[in-house]
């Protein structure tokens, strides 16, 4: 209809060049669609190697994961973007962390070859990894605070477990989750939600981007009457 939404929303895709291997860009095309019917719009900046981090100029973030060679390379920047990250982060922004930057904002995770790779530490979990083998299939959770169930996939070698302030996304109600253990799958911190789901997420759980979408814009614009935004029923459309 070539009007302007009302709502301008920014979005880190935090080293979006490299960490790219499951298709979770498909989160930002979702989160857009969502936000379109919310009267908002999202821009979308690569933050990588050489880029700096100012969580100022932004409203929400993906962090994706990536083999383990790219996931390497992110790890020795890091520490370049992490008061960046960690600021964001606690102050209450919404960020999507998928695998890789699920691990990758814990203490540390050991890769494929034995090694300890050191994450941010901003988020209170560590992770392990498995000797030949793999996570890989359908998974199914439910949320215990709003009993919402979400669905989708995980392929992974990790085995996450989660510490302080730390809750998860959802019990497993069928797949492995974190560590094939505890029964849990990914986390939630503040506005941070983590998790092993591939195909992408939020393609198959909007409900999921809803909370991301209204946590920036209440963020962002504390005095608007988003109540329309909140009544929007969601439906996975993907």
């Amino acid at each position: 209809n070539g009007l302007m939404a009302k709502y301008h929303l920014h979005l880190a895709h935090l080293y979006g060049d490299l960490l790219n291997t499951y298709s979770d860009v498909g989160n930002i095309i979702a989160l857009q669609y969502y936000a379109k019917q919310m009267d908002a719009d999202i821009d979308v900046k690569v933050i990588s190697i050489d880029n700096d981090f100012n969580p100022q100029d932004f409203d929400l973030a993906l962090f994706g994961g990536g083999q383990d060679y790219e996931q390497l390379v992110v790890s020795k920047d890091l520490p370049n973007k992490k008061a960046g990250i960690d600021k964001f982060i606690n102050d209450g922004k919404p960020l999507l962390a998928i695998c890789g930057g699920y691990q990758l904002l814990g203490h540390y995770y050991i890769g494929a070859d034995g090694e300890k790779i050191p994450g941010l530490g901003i988020l209170d979990h560590y992770t392990l990894s498995q000797d030949n083998h793999r996570f890989i299939g359908d998974i199914t959770i439910k949320n215990e605070e709003s009993n919402q169930e979400y669905h989708g996939f995980e392929n992974h070698n990790g085995r996450t477990f989660l510490g302080k302030g730390e809750r998860p996304l959802g019990k497993v109600i069928s797949g492995n989750g974190n560590n094939g253990e505890d029964h849990t799958e990914g986390a939630i911190y503040k506005n941070t939600y983590c998790s092993y789901f591939h195909g992408p997420i939020l393609t198959r759980n909007g409900e999921i981007a809803k909370k991301i979408l209204l946590a920036a814009l209440e963020h962002k614009y504390p005095d608007a009457d988003l109540s329309s935004q909140k009544a929007l029923k969601i439906k996975p459309t993907f």
